[in-house]
């Protein structure tokens, strides 16, 4: 005699969450519990989990029985505890405790404590974005901390429990109707409220710089990337600090990729459930210490994870001390900046993570950091200099659009300067900007390919002229001279001009030459 029954549950790949078929099969013989599907170590150790917590809440697990559970696909990859109540369940139906076809229909993750209590999950969001994506989109059943997040998305039925008898209950044979009540441990769990508007440090707060702020409001209305070279204390880390405040605000799907990359990011459990709530539509700004190595800024790991390009994506990575960082760190940042994903390759997966930042970077111009200052002279011979900005590669340098200068500002001005423009005025310049690029071509301007550079920015009879003349005497590559065409096309936007002119070149080159040989 043997019993069967099927259970659906979702693994996490990436930001994909494949379907997963737990299939278990009791059959009289030696008893046993055999798990199967490629399931790495801790998810084989769910048969200890399942079988105390089972047996904890006082339900009948069937120890003279031969126990096997296969999770299918085969060769798909399978971590983490996220199984527990899917074989749960499964062995309950079929040892004939609960009623299997009421199971049909829904989905269910969740790791298992020893007493029966359900525990947080990563990747919810990412499990009800694939479900979302169904044609019949099926009931996701999740630890009540993961259903939160996972029910910030619209258009699918998200159920919360605390722990496996909530849900026992409501597919047993005998089951009552449950109330909503937020004091039962089963709940179907709504979207939460949404916060107001974003709060972002405000760009009055920087006095002076208005060199900077004006090369700030154009990377934000077109998308560049910028590297801030200037001596200590001048204020590079506050405007970077208050660049995602200029950005245009986030559109509903980018706020859900957002948060399924915090959930990605090991943002689980109660607490931090919280927080990706709490950071709903806020564009992230992420700032890693220059010690900061390769895997951690690009991802790796095994499961794969997200590094912090990827916790940036739709937002802003700052990197502060640029040099400082690795130099295989900062060289694998040069294909992301280029096509806005990261693909980590292993022998046995590939996960692929979008990394669609804006990149803004500050340097001291050497050493001692007092290079060109007048207020403390520079201890630095040509050679140190040269080989302190030289950590920089050309190739990475190329794909960052603007390079600025950001000079000291004398004491007297910090004191009787009045309050800077705020943000919320420059991202209305910004705003209506990016809505004549995204009429005209669909995208912002930093998206432009080559054959579209040509199309989208058209230069009149002296631009021409002039653009040809300084790419030649600076010696651009061909790649610094269709960014600088980009930034001019920027620089005519905000200026509601439909052709780039020379004036509107002039600027963009000047952002150009902030480091020698850039």
């Amino acid at each position: 005699m043997s019993h069967y029954s099927v259970v659906q549950s979702r693994a996490l790949l990436a930001l994909e969450s494949p379907c997963v078929t737990v299939e278990v099969h009791l059959t009289n013989g030696l008893p046993s519990f055999t798990l199967v599907g490629l399931a790495e170590t801790e998810v084989k150790e769910a048969r200890e989990r399942v079988r105390c917590a089972i047996q904890n809440s006082g339900l009948d697990f069937p120890n003279n029985k031969r126990i096997t559970v296969n999770l299918a696909p085969a060769d798909l990859p399978k971590d983490s505890g996220r199984f527990d109540l899917a074989i749960a369940l499964g062995i309950l139906a079929a040892s004939g405790q609960i009623d299997g076809e009421q199971l049909a229909g829904h989905v269910f993750a969740g790791e298992l404590s020893l007493a029966g209590d359900l525990r947080a999950v990563r990747g919810a969001l990412a499990m009800s974005l694939a479900v979302r994506k169904l044609e019949s989109p099926l009931k996701l059943v999740l630890p009540l901390s993961s259903a939160q997040e996972a029910a910030l998305v619209d258009g699918i039925t998200v159920f919360g429990a605390l722990h496996l008898l909530d849900v026992v209950q409501q597919f047993s044979y005998d089951k009552t109707p449950h109330t909503s009540s937020p004091h039962e441990g089963w709940q179907h769990v709504c979207a939460a409220p949404r916060a107001a508007a974003p709060l972002y440090p405000d760009l009055a707060d920087v006095r002076g710089q208005l060199g900077a702020k004006r090369a700030l409001e154009i990377a934000a209305a077109g998308g560049h990337s910028v590297l801030m070279v200037g001596t200590p204390g001048s204020g590079k880390s506050m405007l970077a600090q208050r660049f995602a405040g200029l950005l245009p605000p986030m559109n509903t799907e980018e706020a859900l990729d957002c948060a399924a990359m915090l959930g990605l990011g090991g943002f689980s459990g109660s607490t931090d459930t919280n927080h990706v709530l709490q950071q709903w539509g806020q564009r992230p700004t992420r700032n890693p210490h220059h010690t900061a190595t390769a895997p951690a800024l690009v991802g790796g790991g095994a499961p794969p994870r997200p590094g912090e390009i990827s916790l940036a994506h739709n937002g802003v990575l700052f990197l502060d001390e640029l040099p400082e960082f690795p130099r295989s760190a900062l060289e694998a940042l040069r294909e992301p900046l280029e096509s806005g994903k990261v693909s980590i390759v292993r022998a046995t997966q590939r996960a692929e993570f979008p990394a669609r930042f804006q990149l803004i970077a500050a340097m001291n111009p050497c050493p001692c950091g007092y290079l060109g200052s007048v207020v403390k002279p520079c201890r630095c011979t040509p050679d140190q200099v040269a080989r302190y900005q030289g950590k920089l590669s050309g190739p990475l340098l190329d794909r960052i659009d603007l390079h600025i200068e950001v000079g000291a500002v004398p004491s007297s001005d910090l004191v009787n300067a009045p309050a800077g423009e705020s943000s919320s005025a420059v991202r209305e310049r910004v705003n209506a900007a990016r809505s004549i690029a995204i009429t005209r071509q669909g995208k912002s301007n930093q998206g432009l390919t080559s054959a579209e550079i040509d199309l989208q920015c058209q230069l009149d009879g002296g631009a021409v002229k002039f653009l040809s003349t300084t790419a030649t005497r600076l010696g651009w590559s061909g790649r610094s001279t269709h960014r600088v065409m980009k930034i001019a096309r920027t620089i005519a936007d905000l200026a509601c001009a439909n052709t780039v002119g020379v004036a509107h070149l002039a600027e963009a080159v000047q952002y150009r030459r902030a480091l020698k040989g850039a």
